[in-house]
């Protein structure tokens, strides 16, 4: 049994974290942060976690964090690397599902993020928590950067032709649209429920910050070759949570036929939370809702070019989801623990 912290527990991530922690066998939840919530109850605030968790929101001082053995930030970014080395010193476990310790280039996170980082040096110490690329890494590790949604749809989506080596880098696109829960719980006018229903916009598109992310684990799975040309647009869509990631690439060989099938079920083989679809069905977002199980089907067109259609719960395999299921690595808990809830059915 492990005692663990969620600093940030009021947010969409935060609350799903304890949602899912909630019922795990070897987690004891034993601190729960809020700057502008403290001393309210969570259950006040979440009336769905009343007589599950109801237990007081403390101010997110390193202090209130000692009695954790594993902590959580699902804080803003430049929240965690201000209290993540005292706390490494201590003896903790962190993950971070924001972007402090996502970046192997700080100069990089700084342009990203246009805030100073405030321990550069523990980045070489962080493994980027991609749990189907970086397990063995994530194991022996005592402080985990969680990805992105975006990057994790992204990433699953196209690793195995990435690390196959078959197709053109130069000309990647990416089409991402995401669930409104994507941009967080603080008060925003696009957010509004007259702002988002029945509408669908794109944001970012001169350069969104999973932009460089992204380009950067591409890279690595690309065998380290930066020829990477990624055009990257996301979508907001009138859902509270999912996400569906289309990406469009060519082959080397356009005349080239591969199969597709073959080549992704053997290289997701035995992964609890990646399921490639049979030939000819397609993932919706609705078919992963409040799981972490990404969907991925792969159609090679007529033309000669590769569709990867990619979804998962931006909130779980996106966030929480993932930051447990790379909790149950580092700790040596089965992989699963309290993730094997099946996906909404309505």
């Amino acid at each position: 049994m492990i005692k663990v912290a969620i600093v940030g527990a009021t947010g969409y991530t935060g609350v799903e974290l304890i949602r899912i922690l909630s019922s795990h066998p070897d987690v004891e939840i034993d601190t729960i942060t809020s700057r502008s919530d403290d001393d309210f109850l969570l259950s006040d605030i979440y009336p769905s976690l009343r007589g599950i968790v109801d237990k007081k929101l403390r101010l997110p001082d390193i202090k209130n964090l000692k009695n954790a053995d594993f902590i959580f930030f699902a804080t803003p970014n430049g929240t965690a690397c201000r209290m993540a080395e005292q706390l490494l010193k201590d003896g903790k476990k962190i993950i971070d599902l924001a972007a402090d310790f996502r970046f192997d280039d700080i100069k990089l996170w700084n342009e990203v993020y246009k805030i100073p980082h405030e321990c550069p040096q523990l980045l070489a110490k962080s493994v980027y928590g991609l749990s189907e690329i970086n397990r063995l890494k994530i194991k022996n590790a005592n402080l985990v950067a969680n990805p992105g949604c975006y990057p994790t749809a992204t990433l699953l989506g196209i690793m195995p032709l990435l690390e196959a080596g078959l197709i053109d880098t130069t000309n990647i696109i990416v089409d991402a649209k995401s669930g409104v829960s994507g941009a967080g719980r603080g008060a925003n006018i696009n957010n509004l429920l007259c702002e988002v229903s029945e509408n669908l916009q794109a944001y970012g598109v001169d350069g969104h910050r999973h932009l460089p992310e992204i380009q950067q684990e591409m890279v690595k799975l690309n065998n380290n070759k930066k020829n990477i040309n990624l055009t990257f647009i996301p979508h907001l869509i009138p859902l509270k949570r999912g996400m569906f990631v289309t990406i469009y690439v060519d082959l080397l060989d356009k005349k080239q036929k591969i199969d597709l099938q073959k080549l992704y079920q053997k290289k997701y083989n035995g992964e609890l939370f990646v399921d490639i679809l049979p030939v000819g069905r397609y993932p919706q977002t609705k078919t992963v809702t409040n799981s972490n199980i990404c969907r991925i089907s792969i159609k090679q067109l007529d033309s000669g070019k590769i569709v990867i259609l990619s979804v998962i719960d931006n909130l779980t395999k996106g966030a929480a989801g993932q930051a447990v299921q790379n909790m149950n690595i580092m700790c040596n808990f089965s992989e699963n623990t309290a993730l094997s809830v099946a996906p909404n059915i309505m």
